[in-house]
């Protein structure tokens, strides 16, 4: 994360090297973007970088921690707007905050799908590191248990784990359907959940 050095600039300056990240990072992918490139585009010399941020990595997490803190202030009204929402449909009406706020930010979308398609160490690490958002979904779970509209022996960690791989799989097939039809498939995939597939 950034240098204290980096904490003291000018939140004019923090945002032109972040918004320099942004740009190369929506057009190549972590293991193929270029240091002398965010440098050229925020407008600040190599040696300057370093003083700011340890390396590549560095930068790239907190470009990420910025757009999901930003991210997570979006789909966090999901709740706000209706209470009563059980986790499914709070969810899914997640999904269409978030959906909505992509694109607003198209250069966030395109991040996250060089993201998709990057195998590096770097990247499988910070993959599993969405705690933030896991803790929400965990909190609306055990809230809905409380509720009686979860079964009290499910484990919450085990749903978050299926709903994030679930959520991965969807934003890949994303780029292939219109919003409508892909909203639809994933409030289909949701009461499958809901309802199980077994008689019972």
């Amino acid at each position: 994360m950034p240098t204290e050095t980096f904490n003291n600039l000018s939140e004019e300056k923090k945002q032109k090297i972040f918004e320099g990240a942004v740009q190369e990072f929506s057009v190549r992918r972590f293991s193929e973007a270029s240091i002398n490139q965010i440098v050229k585009t925020a407008g600040i010399s190599r040696g300057s970088f370093y003083q700011y941020f340890s390396g590549k990595e560095d930068i790239y997490l907190y470009m990420m921690v910025k757009i999901g803190q930003e991210k997570l202030n979006v789909i966090s009204q999901a709740e706000s707007l209706d209470p009563d929402a059980d986790f499914l449909n709070s969810c899914l009406h997640m999904a269409r905050l978030a959906l909505k706020w992509a694109k607003t930010k198209p250069d966030y979308n395109k991040i996250a799908m060089l993201m998709d398609l990057d195998d590096s160490e770097f990247i499988s690490k910070l993959r599993a590191m969405s705690s933030e958002g896991f803790a929400i979904w965990k909190g609306m779970i055990e809230r809905d248990k409380q509720r009686g509209l979860i079964r009290p022996e499910i484990n919450p960690d085990l749903v978050t784990d299926m709903m994030y791989t679930l959520m991965l799989s969807m934003h890949k097939e994303y780029r292939n359907c219109s919003e409508e039809d892909f909203l639809k498939r994933l409030a289909d995939m949701f009461e499958i959940i809901r309802g199980g597939i077994a008689y019972v």
